[in-house]
C-alpha cells in the first residue's frame, strides 16, 4: 500500500488531538484513504512541553525549513492560528508542491483570495472543513450534497464560547464576568476572549460560509457585528417575558437588492430549534430553494471534534476528493462575486432597552423620535423602578416592527442625546 506523509504545524490543543487520531487510528485511516497516512513531522516553537500523546523521538521539531524543503512530505496541516506566520507557512507549503489542510478561519477570512490563487497556480489544494463549526460537516454539505440548491439563507450559532456564556447567564445563576471565567476554566475561552465575545470569530466564520454558499467576496471587517458584552442578565428576563431566548447569530440572507450579512445577539423564539442549542454547541440552519430548511448541530469547538474534521480533510485530500471540489468550485476565484446589500438598507425587528428617568412625558418623547424615522413600536415592558433597579430610574423595553437599519441607528443616536435617557440604548435584533 502506498504511503502519504503528513507534517503538522502547531502542536497545541487541536494539534495534539490530530496527532492522537493519526497515530492511534492508522489502520482505519488507511482503509478509508486507500493509502497509509503517516505523520512524519510536527513543527512547533515549543518542543519541551509534554503533550497528552506519545510520539516518536524524531517527529517533533522547531525547524520549519525541514518540512518545507522535504519533497517526501505531501500534505501540510496548519494549526498555528492567526495571520502570521500561518500565511507565510501556507504559501511556502503550496509553493513547495504540498497540499494544505487548515482550521484557520481568521487566515481564510483575511487572505483567502491570495492563498487560493497560490494553490491554483501550483496545482495544489486547500481543505478547511475545521475552520467553521469544528466537528459539524457544514462546509462539506454546502459544497457537495446541497450544491443543487440556490441558497436562500444561513442562520447560525458558530461560536461555542459565546453560546456557553449566554447559556450560563440565562440560567440566572451566573453573571457575564463569572460565565466568561467558567468558559476559560473549561477550555472554551482563551485567556483573552475578546475575539469571541466581540463577534470577530463569528464574523470571520460567516465570511467563509458566505463564500461557500453565495460566492460572496466579503471583507469581514466591514460586516456589521455586535458582540455579547452589552447583554445583561435583565435582558434574559425580558426576553423570556416576550417568549424569546438570546443567541449570538451569524446571518446571511439573499435579498433582491443583494446579500445581507451580520452578526449580533438576537432574540430567537423559544420554540425555534436554534433557541434550544445550549452550552458550547454550534448549530447551522440552511435554507435552499430545493431542499428547504435543513439543520446541523454539534460541538463546534474542542480538541477532538475539531481534530476529527482536520483528519477528515486529510483523508479527502489523499483520496482526491478535495482536488475535484477545489477545482470545480473555484472558491475565492474569478467567478462573479455576489452583490452585498448596504447595511443601512437591512430591514428587521429590534429589541431596545433604555434606562430612563421616571417622569411624565418620557415615553411620548421616545415614541415621537421613533415615529419620525417611521419606526413602529410592537410591544413595551416597563416595571416599577424598584423592581428593575436599585435607584429611582426606570428600565424601559421596546420591540419594534420591521424597520430600516439606517433609520433605527439614527433614532438610537437621537434617543441617547435626550436628557431623560441615561446611558446607551441596548439594541438586540429580533429574529
Amino acid at each position: 500500500m502506498d504511503t502519504v506523509n503528513v507534517a503538522l504545524f502547531g502542536f497545541g490543543t487541536i494539534g495534539t488531538g490530530v496527532a492522537k487520531i493519526l497515530f492511534n487510528h492508522q489502520d482505519s485511516i488507511a482503509q478509508a484513504a486507500g493509502k497509509k497516512v503517516r505523520l512524519v513531522k510536527i513543527c512547533d516553537k515549543d518542543v519541551t512541553t509534554q503533550r497528552d500523546v506519545t510520539i516518536p523521538a524524531d517527529v517533533l521539531t522547531n525547524d520549519a525549513d525541514s518540512v518545507f524543503n522535504n519533497p517526501n512530505i505531501h500534505i501540510g496541516i496548519e494549526l498555528i492560528g492567526g495571520q502570521e506566520p500561518a500565511r507565510t507557512f501556507v504559501k511556502r507549503l503550496l509553493e513547495g508542491g504540498k497540499n494544505v489542510v487548515t482550521a484557520n478561519k481568521a487566515l481564510l477570512a483575511q487572505h483567502g483570495a491570495e492563498l487560493f490563487d497560490t494553490a491554483r497556480k501550483n496545482n495544489r489544494t486547500i481543505a478547511f472543513e475545521a475552520s467553521v463549526c469544528g466537528g459539524i460537516p457544514i462546509l462539506n454539505a454546502l459544497q457537495t450534497v446541497l450544491q443543487a440548491n440556490s441558497f436562500q439563507s444561513i442562520t447560525a450559532i458558530v461560536n461555542g464560547t459565546c453560546n456557553y456564556i449566554l447559556s450560563q447567564m440565562e440560567s440566572g445563576k451566573t453573571s457575564y464576568k463569572d460565565a466568561v471565567a467558567q468558559a476559560q476554566k473549561l477550555g472554551y475561552a482563551e485567556a483573552n476572549p475578546a475575539m469571541d465575545v466581540d463577534g470577530t470569530d463569528s464574523v470571520q466564520k460567516l465570511t467563509i460560509l458566505a463564500q461557500m454558499a453565495f460566492g460572496a467576496a466579503a471583507d469581514w471587517k466591514s460586516i456589521p457585528r455586535t458582540g455579547i458584552e452589552a447583554v445583561d442578565a435583565i435582558d434574559f428576563r425580558y426576553a423570556k417575558e416576550l417568549g424569546y431566548r438570546i443567541k449570538l447569530l451569524a446571518v446571511a440572507v439573499r435579498r433582491t437588492e443583494g446579500l445581507e450579512l451580520h452578526v449580533s445577539p438576537t432574540l430567537v423564539k423559544a420554540d425555534n430549534p436554534l433557541a434550544k442549542v445550549r452550552d458550547a454547541f454550534n448549530a447551522v440552519r440552511v435554507v435552499g430553494d430545493a431542499v428547504g430548511p435543513v439543520f446541523f448541530q454539534g460541538l463546534g469547538a474542542g480538541q477532538m471534534p475539531t481534530a476529527s474534521a482536520v483528519v477528515g480533510d486529510v483523508i479527502d485530500t489523499v483520496l482526491g476528493r478535495t482536488a475535484i471540489t477545489f477545482k470545480t468550485l473555484n472558491l475565492w476565484g474569478s467567478k462573479p462575486a455576489a452583490v452585498l446589500k448596504s447595511p443601512d438598507e437591512f430591514f428587521g425587528k429590534s429589541y431596545l432597552r433604555f434606562k430612563v428617568e421616571d417622569q411624565p412625558g418620557v415615553m411620548h418623547e421616545i415614541a415621537g423620535i421613533l415615529g419620525k424615522q417611521n419606526i413602529s413600536i410592537a410591544s413595551m415592558i416597563q416595571h416599577e423602578p424598584d423592581d428593575a433597579s436599585t435607584d429611582d430610574d426606570a428600565v424601559l423595553i421596546l420591540t419594534t416592527h420591521e424597520c430600516r437599519e439606517g433609520s433605527l441607528l439614527t433614532a438610537i443616536k437621537t434617543l441617547e442625546s435626550l436628557p431623560a435617557v441615561l446611558g446607551k440604548v441596548v439594541r438586540l435584533r429580533v429574529q
